[in-house]
């Protein structure tokens, strides 16, 4: 790949133009940074759900007599019973848990999702609501006879507002179709994840999800206008209903978000819109050691507009090339960086040579391209995007953490001493969002290894990790949510008196608790 090196273009390394990216224009056809030079620009795809290790053992069909009763209940309701599809849609990205779910239910409208809920309080069966099933933490896993209910048939743009700049859409609409609509008129959604192809905005509500343009643009949170929503008693909510500004009680739809399907089934949502961003380059920085890492975000926070702050690491690489990336510089270093930035004014260039000069003279940087083109900026991309995929068929054993961004360099210091200590044979993939203080923290189980001794040893390494993000005020999940994977853990994040209240919360949207039992804490 021949990018434009960074050093090329230094006074001390002989001085030359610095080259403009082809992502410093927004791609017509898509409104925004196109990524689609990428094979793994989609994600985690479908089909790539399709490919990860089969159950241990295989789902078995079930003939419940309920599911009668639930068919005369919803009569059009499509349901589903095959092995294969238990086995498919009764799983997340988490592959400790074997599916066995009752049955697949894919209800097309909100009054039968309603009729649903309604039918599984007088049956008592549990339900566990089903986007695109990316999650990392366990927490679309069906593996006690519930009942999945998948949205996926419900994926339609409902309404465009023009005036409010606002799109009405069903739950189980892809992120990227969600993109693609709001491009469509000009506007853009910008929450963005490596998962887009596959991933829901449905999802993505229930996890509060991030991505990696947080740093610019926030979390999933800051872009719902209204919710329509039901509960786990059956009653249908309509939750803020758009409004900007909205004085009268409690946001229900604050509480909705990132409740991981436990109090509500989000069916249908107003998502806020803006305008393009602006033209962006995108630069890959090689960093000589892990200390440096906060002190070059600083330097480029402080002299450009970041779009987004990315790191990853040699080993992170290293499967990269392996999954068919290309070598992005001659030789290979400890630590790297993705940055993108805004270069829609005169002087961006001088502020990022100057960024990256000063870098370099602290020796904080070792190498550095820049992306000449779109299809060189979607190669860098791919390096920090596709590590999940290129990792998946190891079962890693992943962690999703937060710190504030402030406290990141001494909780860095405390981890990686953590990590290096407890982890003598494991291979571990550090990557993530440095810019707003989110790490994720994949361990590849060894071939050597059983399933169950690597899991309870990372689980013991967890809670290692879950009392260093207590002591440094952190979050155990930053953007997957609590789930099963991480329940074990939520008092590192969560004192008793704020459990009780969601304790009490729950019950009081799911009196008969049947929305996604065991998820998040034990009722």
């Amino acid at each position: 790949m021949n990018y434009a090196r960074c050093d090329a273009v230094l006074p001390h390394c002989g001085m030359g133009r610095f080259p403009a990216t082809g992502r410093g224009k927004v791609a017509p056809e898509t409104g925004s940074p196109d990524r689609r030079g990428s094979s793994l620009c989609a994600g985690r795809t479908a089909a790539s759900l399709a490919r990860l290790p089969d159950p241990t053992r295989t789902a078995r069909p079930m003939t419940d007599p309920r599911l009668t009763g639930l068919q005369q209940a919803v009569p059009a309701l499509r349901l589903k019973t095959d092995p294969a599809d238990l086995a498919h849609y009764g799983r997340d990205w988490t592959a400790q848990w074997t599916p066995a779910p009752l049955a697949i239910a894919l209800p097309a409208s909100v009054a039968e999702v309603q009729a649903v809920v309604q039918w599984a309080n007088r049956q008592r069966v549990a339900i566990v609501p089903s986007g695109g099933r990316t999650g990392l933490s366990g927490g679309a896993v069906a593996a006690n006879g519930e009942l999945v209910l998948s949205l996926e048939r419900m994926n339609q743009v409902l309404d465009f507002d023009p005036v409010d700049r606002t799109l009405t859409v069903q739950a189980g609409m892809p992120l990227q179709a969600l993109h693609e609509a709001a491009r469509g008129h000009g506007l853009v959604y910008p929450v963005d994840f490596a998962s887009r192809g596959s991933c829901t905005i449905g999802g993505n509500i229930a996890t509060n999800a991030g991505g990696i343009r947080v740093i610019r643009y926030g979390n999933t949170r800051e872009w719902i206008a209204g919710l329509t929503v039901v509960s786990g008693a059956g009653e249908v909510l309509e939750l803020n209903r758009g409004l900007v500004k909205n004085s009268s009680g409690y946001d229900l739809r604050q509480l909705m978000i990132g409740s991981e399907g436990t109090l509500g089934i989000v069916v249908e949502a107003i998502v806020r819109l803006t305008d393009p961003p602006p033209p962006t380059s995108v630069m890959l920085l090689a960093l000589p050691s892990f200390e440096v890492l906060m002190r070059v975000f600083a330097e480029f926070r402080g002299r450009l507009r970041l779009e987004a702050f990315e790191f990853f690491t040699d080993v992170a690489l290293r499967h990269m090339l392996a999954h068919g990336a290309q070598p992005p510089m001659e030789q290979q270093y400890p630590y790297y960086v993705v940055t993108e930035f805004a270069s829609d004014r005169e002087d961006t260039a001088a502020a990022a040579m100057a960024a990256f000069e000063h870098c370099m003279e602290q020796g904080w940087v070792a190498d550095g391209v820049i992306a000449a083109s779109e299809a060189q900026a979607a190669q860098i991309w791919r390096l920090r995007e596709g590590i999940t995929e290129a990792t998946v068929k190891y079962k890693p054993y992943k962690n999703d953490i937060a710190v504030r961004v402030s406290a990141m360099p001494a909780f860095l210091d405390q981890a990686q001493a953590l990590l290096g200590q407890a982890y003598p044979h494991f291979e571990v993939v550090w990557f993530g969002h440095i810019g707003d203080g989110n790490l994720h923290i994949s361990v590849l189980k060894p071939d050597d290894v059983s399933e169950q001794e690597f899991v309870a040893q990372c689980g013991q390494v967890t809670g290692l990790l879950g009392q260093a993000l207590k002591a440094h005020g952190g979050s155990i999940s930053a953007e997957h949510g609590i789930g099963l994977l991480k329940k074990p853990y939520l008092d590192s994040t969560r004192d008793p008196a704020e459990v009780a209240l969601m304790r009490g919360i729950r019950k009081v949207f799911d009196p008969n608790g049947i929305l996604n039992p065991g998820k998040v804490f034990d009722a």
